[in-house]
């Protein structure tokens, strides 16, 4: 019996974890000091292996490594737009893959130039090409004499649903979102039957998101100021009366609420008040290391 027993506990385990997704919460602040928080990153998990990696923020290295990730099982990297606090520790990230076993390529996608952000494919030879990179010692990486090849690639602006990557059983779609003047760009991962969406900072004036999260499991929805935001801040981000709004007509089944900085730490009945005028499911406050399953 004792044989048996285990034989279904075994059993029953492999089931639980096949096909297993999840994303974790890496960084869950924003660029200020005092919140307690890494900033902006986020890792989603496919059968026991982190596959895809979105914004890679300041101490979001730390995180990464204290998740028990791999870099030799990234697929791909998504950046939401190259502000420091979602971009930061990307040179980290590339430094400590010479320790591992890793010998394919690493793509990395994001959002096109403007007069005042560089494009993603640009960002990139700044940080590491040969001869004119800050980390220009790690140019090997971009020019093909390295163990792995990084390969950038930029995004032009659309506010269409827009397929970007496809390759086993993974799909991802990408729009842009109105994030003041800089380019940014909300992803949409979809898994099997299953779909994770992550707005990255916007204050909803294109009306894209919605769109783009339409049926998601998870919106992971970025809260970084209170309702009474006016100036700069309400042109960079959503209120929580937006995040509701999209939420709703998304028909998304759960709302993760991410990129928590102090103005909106300790406000959270009033931010559920908000966003409770117009979506009435699942809303959950995101922490670093917060993981969140979808099957």
């Amino acid at each position: 019996m004792k044989k048996i027993y285990l034989a279904i506990l075994l059993l029953t385990v492999t089931l639980l974890s096949k096909d297993s997704i999840s994303i974790e919460v890496l960084g869950s602040g924003g660029p200020e000091i005092g919140d307690k928080r890494a900033s902006s990153a986020y890792l989603i998990w496919i059968d026991g292996k982190s596959r895809v990696l979105i914004d890679f923020g300041a101490g979001a290295m730390l995180r990464f490594e204290e998740s028990d990730a791999k870099i030799e099982d990234l697929d791909i990297i998504l950046l939401t737009h190259l502000h420091i606090d979602h971009t930061a520790d990307i040179p980290s990230l590339l430094k400590a893959s010479f320790f591992v076993d890793r010998d394919r390529a690493l793509r990395i996608f994001g959002p096109d130039s403007n007069d005042m952000m560089p494009s993603t494919t640009t960002f990139i030879d700044r940080l590491f090409a040969t001869g004119v990179g800050a980390w220009q010692y790690m140019g090997d990486y971009l020019d093909g004499r390295s163990q792995f090849a990084l390969k950038p690639y930029t995004i032009k602006m659309t506010k269409k649903p827009k397929v970007i990557y496809r390759k086993d059983g993974i799909s991802i779609s990408t729009i842009s979102v109105h994030h003041g003047p800089i380019p940014a760009l909300a992803y949409r991962i979809d898994i099997g039957k299953h779909s994770i969406t992550i707005s990255g900072d916007m204050n909803g004036s294109y009306h894209t998101l919605e769109k783009l999260a339409k049926g998601s499991d998870i919106l992971i929805a970025h809260n970084a100021i209170p309702q009474n935001a006016t100036g700069i801040a309400a042109d960079l981000h959503m209120t929580p009366l937006t995040i509701g709004l999209i939420a709703q007509k998304a028909d998304v089944g759960r709302l993760v609420l991410s990129h928590r900085m102090k103005r909106t730490l300790g406000r959270e009945t009033d931010t559920l008040r908000e966003i409770n005028r117009n979506y009435k499911g699942k809303i959950l406050f995101a922490n670093d290391k917060d993981s969140y399953p979808i099957f």
